[in-house]
């Protein structure tokens, strides 16, 4: 079992910088990717970056140039720098990690933290 506690959402103004934090505990020996998924109001949840173990980055093409997706394997933490928010940003942001164990995958979410980006 893998546990996900987020950090760092809010209310930004459109141009603004937030900074999200996930950190892992549990059986974290195991976790390969992590990354990050959003879910607007009355849309499906989407992949907006991901991390392999090794550095390797994965980013939606609505936040290319925006977001970065970093992590810190001493930590077990991953974070996601978003700069130049816009208020299509606005949605509920997901940890999302992947955990491999015996040859079976597991995946493990987040609470969810809030992204707002109104003036």
């Amino acid at each position: 079992q893998v546990q996900l506690v987020e950090s760092g959402g809010g209310l930004v103004q459109p141009g603004g910088s937030l900074r999200l934090s996930c950190a892992a505990s549990g059986s974290i020996f195991s976790i390969n990717t992590m990354g990050w998924f959003r879910q607007a109001p009355g849309k499906q949840r989407e992949l907006v970056a991901v991390i392999s173990r090794l550095g390797n980055t994965n980013l939606a093409d609505s936040v290319k140039g925006r977001f970065t997706i970093s992590r810190d394997n001493a930590k077990n933490t991953v974070y996601l720098q978003m700069n130049s928010l816009k208020p299509e940003d606005t949605a509920v942001y997901y940890c999302n990690v992947r955990s491999d164990v015996a040859g079976s995958i597991y995946y493990y979410w987040g609470q969810g933290t809030q992204v707002t980006v109104s003036s």
